[in-house]
């Protein structure tokens, strides 16, 4: 009898620390939207929801996908998502709406966007300019591939009515559209861009994959994806957005340290596009671009900034407060929690 009460007061003990990490979390229940899962842009949450980083940090994270990040946005302002994992210029944009949106752990330190036309339909391409009236795919309209999509369209001297923006998601339905011949150029993300590369079907024009390339053409450190949320629910439940900073930064860490063998069986098996090569080589080249440990550059929310201002003149005319738009508060504590990953 000694011995049985023995062993239930030891697995109450185990389980304390458990339940107390459990209480801390004022919302241990949320939802999380994204757009395009599937992409390396969104690899650390994939890799933090496989490899059990929600669950560790006390949290039940449902995840909803959508089509592109614009998306995922008006679901979380729409009140059916608590938080996204998108792009960091959403947070601008929204300011400039009213909107205080706050990003608060880093996923992706370049944008990762590539931006290349059919051969098929364009085989004489030479420059920018010649897609002036053309179908160019993004992932949704106004989603990061639209914005960079704008972005080098500008730099040529067009603007963003002198093309036809189309939405093709970003899965096997953009690798479709480009096959087929129903759009002249596209801006999308990996896998999708090496598997159209690989088959001959996409001449890339612009790759901000490269961290070097993305600083030269943004003209400094542009954040791409993130974990944002509105500034009242970091307000509300810090524990929970603490948690949540926790699983991403150990999960930039451990995309760092895996070879791609690792990233092959943590992804689920619809990721790969039917070919693990490619899903390999779309990895390879995008992982320089992943956040090594969640901080955001200091500069980055400037160059974001002014890369909208380029395209956007009610960005332009805006004051825009670049400190209530991110803080690196979360992924700090996060890093002195997990050093190592």
């Amino acid at each position: 009898m000694q011995r049985r009460s023995f062993v239930v007061a030891g697995s109450a003990l185990i389980a304390l620390p458990a339940l107390v990490h459990a209480q801390a979390v004022e919302r241990p229940k949320l939802t999380l939207a994204v757009g395009g899962k599937n992409l390396l842009y969104y690899l650390p949450l994939t890799i933090a929801e496989s490899l059990g980083y929600f669950k560790a940090e006390g949290l039940d994270v449902t995840i909803a996908d959508f089509a592109g990040g614009s998306r995922a946005l008006q679901a979380m302002v729409g009140g059916s998502a608590d938080v996204v994992s998108g792009a960091f210029e959403h947070t601008i944009n929204m300011q400039v709406k009213g909107q205080r949106l706050r990003a608060f752990a880093l996923q992706g330190r370049a944008p990762q966007i590539v931006l290349g036309v059919n051969p098929k339909t364009m085989p004489n391409f030479k420059n920018v300019a010649e897609l002036k009236g053309k179908k160019l795919g993004v992932t949704a309209p106004g989603s990061s591939t639209n914005v960079l999509a704008n972005f080098v369209l500008g730099k040529a001297g067009l603007k963003p009515g002198d093309v036809s923006i189309i939405g093709v998601g970003a899965g096997s339905g953009a690798v479709a559209a480009m096959r087929s011949g129903q759009i002249d150029a596209i801006s999308n993300l990996d896998p999708v861009i090496t598997l159209l590369a690989r088959s001959g079907d996409l001449k890339i024009v612009s790759d901000t994959r490269v961290v070097s390339e993305a600083d030269k053409i943004f003209g400094g450190p542009m954040p791409a994806g993130c974990l944002y949320a509105p500034q009242s629910f970091l307000d509300k439940y810090p524990a929970t957005a603490q948690a949540l900073a926790n699983a991403i930064v150990r999960a930039d860490k451990w995309i760092q340290a895996a070879g791609a063998g690792e990233i092959i069986k943590a992804v689920p098996e619809n990721y790969l596009l039917g070919d693990r090569a490619v899903y390999v080589d779309a990895f390879l080249a995008a992982k320089g671009a992943l956040s090594v440990d969640g901080m955001f550059p200091e500069a980055g929310a400037e160059t974001a900034r002014r890369a909208l201002a380029s395209i956007d003149p009610e960005i332009a005319a805006a004051k825009i407060d670049l400190a209530a738009i991110v803080t690196n508060e979360f992924v700090k504590k996060a890093n002195a929690k997990y050093p190592k990953g």
